[in-house]
């Protein structure tokens, strides 16, 4: 499992160029099955529109890429979408742009610039995170040492994911694989070795990537 960066979350964002409306959907997928049904339930939804075009990328290589254009003009829809993609270096995400035309022609140029700009505006409206395997560790501690270890651990840039005050005090942390036996180093050393820790699974942690 390798650290990658997708959308945020799952969402539509509409452009209106020259009266004509662009509506993307944006979705996070683990599989081209996935994609596809996807695709297919769009089209189902919007199955009055004029164009429904559509792109996706899977894999931590982008394996799979794929754009189709829906009967725009070749390369002017579906391969803008996807650059866009691979540009911002998302992975594991379909988008798929729905067209009700406005009345008016946009050239080739127009229609590269509309669906490129639909999925990059949509990409900026739902967000963006790194996804990183991390190790979840618990670590317990008494009521006395729970101040000075809870500024040590944030002094560090550890990340506390919640917080449990029962008898003692447990820090749910998470915590990089590669710093595993650093945070054991650094907690062992901060409660002179009083400390119960627990290393738990490894678990997807999303951060906000702010470009």
């Amino acid at each position: 499992m390798e650290n990658y960066r997708t959308i945020q979350e799952n969402g539509i964002h509409e452009i209106e160029i020259k009266k004509s409306r662009f509506i993307c959907h944006l979705k996070r997928v683990e599989s081209e099955e996935e994609a596809l049904a996807f695709i297919d339930e769009v089209k189902k939804e919007h199955w009055k529109a004029t164009h429904n075009c559509s792109a996706y990328t899977l894999g931590m290589n982008d394996e799979i890429q794929r754009a189709h254009d829906d009967g725009e003009p070749s390369g002017t829809a579906g391969v803008p979408m996807l650059e866009i993609f691979l540009k911002r270096d998302l992975k594991n995400v379909v988008a798929v742009v729905t067209r009700y035309f406005g009345g008016k022609k946009l050239g080739a140029g127009g229609l590269i610039r509309a669906y490129g700009g639909a999925v990059n505006e949509a990409v900026n409206a739902v967000g963006i995170v790194e996804r990183q395997v991390q190790l979840l560790i618990d670590m317990t501690v008494s009521y006395a040492q729970s101040g000075s270890v809870e500024n040590s651990l944030r002094e560090a840039n550890y990340a506390i994911q919640d917080i449990t005050y029962a008898e003692h005090i447990t820090y749910h942390c998470v915590v990089p694989i590669e710093d595993e036996e650093k945070f054991i180093e650094d907690i062992t050393n901060w409660t002179s070795a009083e400390a119960e820790i627990e290393v738990g699974k490894q678990a997807w942690i999303e951060s906000p990537v702010t470009e």
